[in-house]
């Protein structure tokens, strides 16, 4: 019994030796770095893109020893790969025309070491250079893939917009994407995932359609910013009362916002989770004064101010990653942003205002009624403040040097400045009701 299993061992070991290497398959990469230059030059548009090989799936790629990839045999399956991953996934679009497709220039395997991809110049005389040598050894799934692509047009000085859809070649895809026109300033994109459309020089309307869409459906994807007007809309379901109250936080929200998007706003590590954390208590306090019972809409409106302000910063942070996609339009995309998270509150308030009053007219007592849900949302808030201030707590705070006292205290002018103004209108608003009930009582 022995001895037939050693002839058995001996006879796999000899198949194991002879049997040739095993091209390469690999799963689903969970990071890829696409780098891509973008450039119009006469009547062709150049794309230059570098691209983890290992992200090319469904290729079998050649190789030998412990994984070297065979360059010898890999000429057609590189552009078999560019074409399945990388030209079947762009559209470009010259005006509102697809572009027609591409000619696939080259196709070439680089050492993940290799620099030309820092600039436009480098990365074109790469790909078009000689290929590396066949006997250079690299391991398959550490290579880099350059592919050159020429699409016709009908001129570099359009307007061109690109669709590329690389996100299926990886878990988490981060594009670095460069845009060369003809004569102008080159303008560079970096974004996660999907992005759809990408306008590389948009026009003003172009930048106004996207913030107004993305304002609207970030106020509706805002599960805290959704609490804070229920919680506004709870106890004042009457129009006249309303109007005050959601004018106040849009105003505040938009000082932040713009502050914010200017730069003027902090930038350290520390600053978004205090933010989310205040955000989290000012439900929380809006909650629990609607079930302690407030009547009065000065009151209300003046704290919605305040609140307001953290809850701008709130949406910056939906902006960092979007405004490079303003073009030079910085001030109407804000404009526009700030458009479509008003038509998104707008529209939850239209819709809450009807669906509470026949609550509190058929299901239960007014009375009861906000007590009840603004309990729930004190227990939602509480948990989110807990949390976030669990992270808060792990954050490496800033050493307080001149620089931060300066601004420190430059933020607190413009708080002070802020208040003043509040206390103002306030003022005038109390005022000029006073009047009104005195005329009302006068004979």
């Amino acid at each position: 019994m022995t001895r037939r299993f050693g002839i058995a061992g001996l006879i796999a070991t000899a198949f194991l030796v002879v049997w040739p290497a095993r091209p390469a398959a690999h799963d689903i990469p969970a990071d890829v770095l696409v780098q891509m230059f973008v450039k119009p030059d006469a009547q062709r548009l150049r794309v230059l893109l570098r691209v983890p090989l290992g992200a090319m799936r469904d290729v079998n790629f050649p190789v030998y020893g412990p994984g070297f990839l065979d360059l010898s045999r890999s000429d057609a399956l590189l552009r078999d790969a560019a074409e399945l991953w990388i030209t079947n996934s762009i559209t470009l679009f010259e005006g509102d025309a697809t572009v027609s497709a591409p000619h696939l220039v080259a196709a070439r395997v680089s050492l993940p070491s290799d620099p030309s991809f820092a600039a436009y110049d480098t990365a074109l005389a790469h790909v078009t250079g000689a290929p590396l040598p066949h006997d250079t050894t690299l391991i398959w799934n550490q290579a880099l893939l350059d592919v050159l692509l020429e699409y016709p047009i009908g001129s570099d000085r359009s307007e061109f917009a690109i669709q590329p859809g690389l996100a299926r070649l990886g878990i988490r895809v981060v594009t670095v994407l460069r845009f060369l026109p003809p004569g102008g300033v080159e303008r560079a994109f970096h974004y996660l995932g999907d992005q759809g459309l990408v306008r590389l020089d948009p026009r003003w309307y172009h930048a106004a359609r996207r913030f107004v869409a993305l304002g609207f459906t970030h106020i509706l994807d805002g599960t805290d910013h959704l609490l804070f007007v229920f919680c506004l809309v709870l106890p004042f379901r009457r129009f006249r009362e309303l109007i005050l109250i959601v004018t106040a936080f849009t105003v505040a929200h938009s000082i932040t916002l713009a502050a914010a998007a200017f730069g003027f706003g902090p930038n350290g590590s520390w600053f978004p989770p205090l933010i989310e954390t205040l955000i989290a208590m000012s439900i929380l306090y809006m909650a629990l004064e609607n079930i302690v019972g407030v009547q009065a809409v000065r009151r209300r409106w003046v704290i919605t101010f305040a609140f307001g302000l953290v809850h701008g910063f709130g949406f910056s942070f939906a902006l960092q990653e979007t405004l490079q996609f303003a073009g030079s339009h910085l001030v109407t995309s804000l404009f526009a942003f700030n458009v479509g998270v008003e038509l998104g509150q707008i529209l939850v308030v239209a819709l809450l205002i009807p669906a509470l009053a026949l609550m509190f007219r058929f299901v239960v007592a007014e009375r009861i009624g906000i007590i009840i849900m603004s309990a729930l949302v004190v227990h939602t808030a509480w948990h989110w403040m807990t949390e976030r201030w669990t992270l808060l707590r792990q954050v490496d705070w800033p050493d307080l040097t001149v620089m931060s006292a300066l601004g420190a205290v430059r933020w607190l002018m413009a708080i002070v400045i802020v208040s003043a103004l509040v206390w103002m209108v306030s003022g005038r608003i109390r005022g000029g009701s006073r009047q009104a009930t005195g005329s009302r009582e006068r004979p």
